[in-house]
């Protein structure tokens, strides 16, 4: 594994290069990342309001209502 600065990776990363030679892959994790796969009925409406918004973010339905979920859940843990 090759050895620059965090300025020089930083610079390569958000020119587009390819970073992959200066890290190590034995050490990555995606922590919390098991999943389960749930159901879930929504007014038309709304599924129609979700997508309006996931298409303006520029991400899917399953992304948004993650990230606003996790959210909420955040808020709440802070909140207590």
């Amino acid at each position: 594994m090759k050895t620059i600065t965090a300025a020089e990776l930083d610079e390569k990363f958000d020119n587009g290069e390819d970073i992959s030679e200066y890290l190590d892959w034995s050490k990555a994790s995606r922590p919390n990342l098991e999943l389960k796969h749930v159901d879930i009925d929504l007014p038309v409406w709304m599924l129609r309001d979700l997508d309006k918004e996931a298409e303006r973010l520029g991400v899917t339905r399953e992304s948004l209502m993650t990230q606003w979920i996790k959210e909420r859940l955040e808020a709440s843990r802070q909140s207590k």
